[in-house]
């Protein structure tokens, strides 16, 4: 079939399912994130939505404002509310048409959206110090909604969740990187805080990001492509005696687990239809991003791209496809340029030993960085706070407290450092390359009581060596006995780096290179 023919269809889907998706509601209904204990945003308009009878009169009330509507031929109906002030005080949401719905417990605060893979989905449970986090966290104006609904094919319309208080009793399943960061905006702000935690273990950034604007790009025409030779090579008796091979062999390693005291390895996952996979472009925007558009936001946070470092080719790729998210999100959501934050990639696996030419992870992290040229974007930097031997690591009171930094800074003006240190420009003096930064926030220091380390230098011959560095005022300056004429310095360039500058604030400084060469590729994966 050919792109355009295979386009074609694909609209024509798009557009048959717009007129039968919706369900034919008796009952006045609204979209489930519209339910007891939410938060809303202030200071921008509100819409709110729901479905009804088709052609039946619907009247919403909120905060003394009434609008009225009428459901469409497939029963969908949608007001907007004048902006909302800031309220402590417990609002009700008022839908009549020939049944009434109330939603009570309502604030209005700041509304942030948490989205991503594994390290978003992580909870608080899992994390650092969870006993003492669990008794200090009496929040009540810190509400989380959780999407329950998994992967879909189409857009859905709605989704499965609800609105949960922060309590002692409630905390532990509330997305950690979201509670952390949700947690300093409380105590700084003092307003009521509302997140929604929309995130899946194991996926990748195309699975987030739209169907139309994916296929709209050149770049992504390979993976379109490799998805399309999966689903037409799919055999489903095949894949069920894989499944069951598998499964039986899980059940016998995780019994001798149990039996040694470990934990049991990760079950095999059923086999799908590639079709339908969780990780399939667009799949996951379809059943967890989509039913939340337009609820009104402040910002988004999102923390994903361990599964787009499997290749340098896909971490490379990361560096169209995670501005494409953004630009897609940000033209859905019709509220201008939403702020959007992410956590940069931390340091994971072997520790680097040798200045590192191939990893995918330094790669990806670099596909981040240059990501900052968005506007109203920023990035809590992580390349400190990693884990060797687990990809999630447990400390995500400081990631929370990173990205926070930045909103606090940026977003809501406050006289906050917004990140680490940044590399700007170099300079090339004799044999030494003198580095200068920004964000500085009171001066670089040397974390710990070890020399300046992490900086790799190569000369002519482009081969890297571990590099001498100081300090020297507001620069760092680099050189290497046997290296008279540099050409390119890197800091924190590998997997799992040493690395130890940071700014007076506590705030590491992001990797980066100074050269542009490319990137040869890593050993085929086993």
């Amino acid at each position: 079939m050919n792109s355009l023919l295979s386009r074609s269809l694909r609209l024509f889907s798009w557009l048959a399912w717009g007129a039968v998706a919706t369900p034919a509601w008796a009952d006045i209904k609204l979209a489930k994130v519209f339910s007891d204990h939410m938060v809303l945003q202030r200071g921008v308009p509100v819409r709110v939505w729901g479905w009804g009878e088709a052609g039946e009169s619907v009247s919403v009330t909120l905060d003394g404002q009434t609008r009225s509507a009428m459901t469409n031929s497939v029963g969908r109906w949608r007001v907007t509310f004048d902006k909302l002030g800031l309220s402590d005080d417990s609002l009700n949401l008022t839908a009549r048409g020939k049944n009434t719905v109330t939603v009570s417990d309502i604030l209005v605060g700041e509304v942030w959206l948490c989205s991503g893979q594994s390290n978003m989905a992580m909870t608080v449970s899992r994390s650092r110090d969870f006993e003492s986090e669990k008794k200090s966290a009496d929040h009540p104006r810190l509400r989380m909604f959780t999407v329950r609904s998994g992967p879909a094919t189409k857009p859905q319309d709605d989704c499965t969740g609800e609105w949960e208080v922060c309590g002692p009793e409630t905390v532990g399943g509330f997305s950690a990187t979201g509670y952390f960061f949700g947690r300093e905006l409380l105590n700084t702000l003092e307003v009521p805080i509302g997140l929604i935690n929309s995130s899946v273990g194991g996926t990748g950034i195309e699975a987030w990001t739209s169907l139309d604007v994916q296929e709209a790009r050149p770049e992504l025409v390979p993976m379109f492509k490799a998805w399309e030779d999966r689903a037409n090579s799919y055999d489903p008796e095949s894949a069920k005696a894989r499944f069951e091979k598998q499964l039986a062999a899980w059940m016998d390693d995780a019994k001798k687990a149990r039996a040694d005291g470990r934990d049991a390895p990760r079950r095999p996952r059923a086999p799908v239809d590639p079709r339908e996979d969780r990780n399939h472009p667009a799949n996951l925007f379809n059943g967890k991003i989509a039913p939340l558009i337009p609820f009104a936001l402040r910002g988004v946070l999102w923390y994903q791209g361990e599964h787009n470092a499997r290749t340098v080719e896909s971490a490379e790729l990361y560096r169209h496809q995670l501005p494409l998210l953004i630009e897609d999100w940000r033209d859905r959501w019709n509220q201008g340029d939403i702020p959007f934050a992410w956590a940069q990639l931390p340091n994971y696996k072997k520790a680097t030993v040798e200045p590192q030419v191939v990893s995918e992870w330094a790669v990806l992290r670099e596909s981040m960085s240059r990501t900052l040229s968005v506007p109203q974007t920023g990035m809590a930097v992580t390349i400190d706070i990693g884990e060797a031997n687990d990809i999630h690591p447990k400390n995500k009171q400081d990631i929370g407290k990173r990205l926070a930094a930045w909103a606090l800074a940026k977003v809501y003006q406050q006289d906050v450092p917004a990140s680490g240190p940044v590399y700007s420009s170099h300079k090339v003096e004799e044999a030494r390359v003198v580095l200068k930064f920004d964000h500085i926030a009171g001066g670089l220091v040397v974390r710990g009581s070890d020399p300046l380390k992490g900086f790799a230098i190569a000369g002519e011959d482009k081969k890297w060596h571990w590099a001498s560095a100081a300090i020297a005022g507001e620069t760092v300056v680099v050189s290497h006995p046997s290296i008279t004429k540099p050409l390119a310095v890197r800091y924190a360039w590998g997997d799992n780096p040493a690395c130890n500058l940071f700014n007076a604030a506590g705030l590491p400084t992001a990797p980066f290179r100074t050269d542009d060469w490319p990137h040869p590729a890593a050993a085929p994966m086993r």
